[in-house]
């Protein structure tokens, strides 16, 4: 427990830790936003007041991330999950083929609501690897008329990640992002769509960004209902019907704080020494913890790990609870232990767990 703040150290997987300073500057404004006399909450979303907020929720996304002009960045409900759905609905052709790149539970349920619009297939998988790593770029199969490739960036339950991203010429890249976005510099460019729900780095669940090419728009479905058209939210600047208004808030005022922690340079640096911390502890335990991704492609988002023996994992996880870690149980699917390490998470909640790992071992060898 973090006594300075009397805050659980917060390792849950989303919805995640917030940062704290963001927290106070929400808990600030929550009945009077902006001398209003109302809490944001109250505004309608058509007021001036709500549409700076929201404007200034985009552009300072397209500023974090140098999101070329000829994208649109939108606002939307219904987390990754209806973006399974939305993507084929609207770009997959009948006479095209949809390919995906399985790396874990996340890209099955998106190549599964494919299925239901067209031909999709998998363009590389590593699940007879129990998805333990990320395909090498010349593993992926795929043509050049594909209606899309589409990669999950991270893989939340597996504890794998992207380090490099497929090159796919004129076939457009589509990225499920949702549990590394804004954790590292990357080149939108190269991207068709990119899409996030906001509920790990980005802030409170409810809100998913799409980061979505025009030309795209151009040549998407029509023939497919109002609310699951992206022409739909882009020709009204993401407010054609009533939007999770605090959720933008929250997520602008994230966008704020990643400013002031020095941009995406520093936090992929802050990333990069905190997954460390907790992988060192894995590597130097002579096996008394091992990590499920191989060394390769190991997440600095989600670090997944076991403790060797099965009695002595159950005693871990039930003794770090009480000592104030939340969220290190691994994903009911696979089991074992999981650590997020998301923005938000601290230096400090990360070397509180190193130091707890290590006396744990210490104890019960």
């Amino acid at each position: 427990m973090n006594t300075t703040t009397n805050r659980a150290y917060n390792f849950n997987a989303g919805p995640s830790a917030l940062p704290l300073e963001v927290l106070e500057v929400a808990q600030k404004e929550l009945l009077d936003f902006q001398n209003t006399g109302m809490s944001l909450m109250e505004m309608s979303h058509r007021s001036a007041t709500f549409e700076e907020v929201h404007n200034g929720a985009i552009e300072r996304l397209r500023k974090i991330y140098s999101i070329p002009e000829n994208y649109e960045v939108l606002f939307l409900q219904g987390g990754a999950s209806l973006q399974f759905t939305m993507i084929p609905m609207n770009f997959l052709q009948q006479d095209q083929t949809a390919s995906y790149v399985l790396t874990g539970s996340w890209s099955e349920k998106a190549v599964k609501e494919a299925k239901l619009f067209g031909k999709s297939v998998e363009a590389a998988s590593t699940k007879e690897n129990k998805y333990k790593n990320i395909p090498t770029v010349e593993d992926i199969n795929f043509n050049a008329d594909d209606a899309y490739v589409h990669i999950t960036s991270n893989n939340t339950i597996y504890g794998t990640q992207w380090k490099v991203f497929p090159e796919t010429g004129n076939v457009p890249l589509v990225a499920d992002m949702s549990s590394d976005i804004l954790s590292k510099p990357v080149d939108v460019s190269k991207f068709g769509i990119i899409y996030a729900g906001a509920q790990k780095n980005l802030g409170p669940s409810g809100v998913t960004v799409v980061i979505i090419r025009k030309d795209l728009l151009e040549k998407a479905n029509t023939n497919i209902p109002t609310m699951l058209k992206y022409t739909t939210h882009a020709d009204n600047n993401s407010l054609y019907n009533t939007p999770p208004t605090f959720g933008i808030y929250m997520l602008g005022e994230v966008l704020k704080w990643v400013e002031n922690q020095g941009g995406l340079e520093k936090i992929a640096q802050n990333n990069e020494e905190k997954a460390a911390l907790i992988y060192d502890v894995i590597d130097n335990s002579n096996g008394f913890y091992y990590g499920h991704a191989e060394e390769g492609s190991r997440s600095l988002m989600n670090i997944t790990f076991r403790v060797a023996d099965e009695e002595l994992e159950k005693k871990f996880l039930a003794e770090a609870k009480a000592a104030g870690f939340v969220g290190l149980n691994g994903h009911r699917s696979v089991g074992g232990c999981r650590a997020s390490t998301y923005n938000a998470v601290p230096r400090e909640a990360c070397q509180a767990l190193a130091d707890f790992m290590v006396k744990f071992q210490q104890d019960n060898q």
